[in-house]
């Protein structure tokens, strides 16, 4: 008998019928003899109606009040699974975050886990009754309803497991796994039986929607072995492991290419070129909670120099006017806004130890006429800035430079 997380994502549960069919999946599991902890989305497209809903009533939408909005919609989902699971004559009990209690830092809509007792689930499961969370929401030590962000039930799930020491966690959502590339842009794109964390952290962390970053992170450090299936029905799936275990991948230099739309980038012009002067560009970003990615500082020309960053498009806004009143205090011309930008990305395992990726990656967009206007790299990953009219045409192109179609 294995203990098994469940995680069913919104488009899994998009309906009644969906909820269901769900339903049945969790019944055949727990027929099997397995102990089994579900984890729930929103019924599919309810947070955004909630989020369009908040815009309506509210445009700044208080950060506080947004989080005890927006997490009714798991709470929703958890209740009708709860019923679906009593109809087909299981036991079954739903739970909000609150109630466990998962623990969160005070940060709203992005809050971070600081803590998860499993006293209630461990009373269920000795009870053979399937506990059904409400995933992305906890509460924080105000004793307000957080957030997890975009994607957060991925992340209740991995830290259910992780407390639990399941046997695995299981991620079901509307793809059967993991590609080469997004199959919507490139029909090309090969499935992938196994993928090492390290893959998966960048590939999340870089425009595949497959998996949220921060779960991946915390399956990594806890060994939690992740398995991403699809709600209907096919037979394909993708692990998630680690490296020793994948030596079979070796063979590939690049495992995936992937497409992140949702960047934009920041520019100071003129920028005195002194000790210091990054970190009084950088710090009240940092506390405002504004992640920054790549980041260029032009060479000094008679002691001035341009400073351009990449961050998240949504957090455009928000760091705009701080680097304007930055730019006022240390003297800088002007700031430069730019969201029609994309960042295309090769990663692999294979990036750390074959000369030339970079090059056979700049010469296939260049081929092409599309220029690179920032370029990061990691041990296991090269990323380019690029127009973002330019994005779907240089997964492709990528895709075939590295020989990731279907054999």
């Amino acid at each position: 008998m294995a203990l098994i997380v469940q995680k069913f994502g919104g488009s899994s549960l998009a309906s009644p019928d969906h909820i269901r069919r769900v339903a049945c999946t969790i019944a055949a599991t727990k027929k099997e003899g397995h102990q089994v902890v579900v984890v729930v989305s929103a019924m599919g497209g309810e947070t955004d109606r909630l989020l369009a809903l908040a815009t309506e009533i509210n445009p700044d939408k208080p950060a506080r009040e947004l989080d005890a909005l927006l997490a009714t919609g798991e709470q929703a989902s958890a209740a009708l699974m709860a019923m679906a699971l009593q109809n087909l004559g299981l036991s079954a009990r739903s739970y909000a975050g609150i109630q466990l209690p998962l623990r969160t830092d005070a940060n709203h809509t992005r809050a971070r886990i600081v803590d998860l007792p499993t006293s209630v689930l461990r009373r269920d499961l000795d009870q053979n009754i399937i506990p059904v969370v409400a995933g992305f929401q906890g509460v924080n030590g105000n004793g307000d309803i957080t957030t997890l962000g975009r994607g957060g039930s991925d992340t209740t799930a991995v830290a259910l497991a992780a407390a639990l020491q399941a046997d695995v966690c299981e991620i079901y959502t509307d793809v059967d796994g993991v590609y080469t590339a997004d199959p919507n842009i490139c029909p090309s794109a090969r499935h992938l039986s196994k993928v090492t964390y390290e893959e998966m952290l960048e590939m999340s962390g870089l425009g595949a929607k497959v998996l949220q970053i921060r779960s991946v992170e915390l399956a990594q450090k806890y060994r939690v072995p992740l398995l991403v299936k699809s709600s209907f029905g096919s037979n394909k799936c993708t692990w998630i492991v680690e490296e020793a275990k994948s030596m079979e991948m070796e063979s590939a230099i690049v495992s995936g290419i992937t497409l992140d739309r949702s960047v934009a980038k920041l520019s100071v012009i003129h920028v005195p070129d002194r000790p210091g002067i990054a970190y009084q560009i950088l710090a009240p970003l940092a506390d405002a909670q504004i992640n920054v990615d790549m980041v260029i500082q032009n060479a000094s020309i008679e002691g001035y120099t341009d400073f351009t960053f990449t961050l998240s498009r949504e957090d455009l806004a928000k760091a705009r006017p701080l680097l304007e009143q930055v730019a006022k205090d240390i003297g800088a011309w002007e700031i430069r806004a730019d969201d029609s930008i994309a960042k295309v990305s090769a990663i692999g395992l294979g990036v750390k130890n074959h000369p030339g990726v970079a090059a056979r990656m700049f010469k296939a967009l260049a081929d092409e006429n599309i220029n690179i206007q920032m370029i990061s790299t990691s041990e296991i990953r090269i990323s380019c800035i690029i127009e973002a009219k330019y994005g779907e045409l240089a997964v492709r192109v990528l895709h075939d430079a590295f020989g990731l179609q279907q054999s």
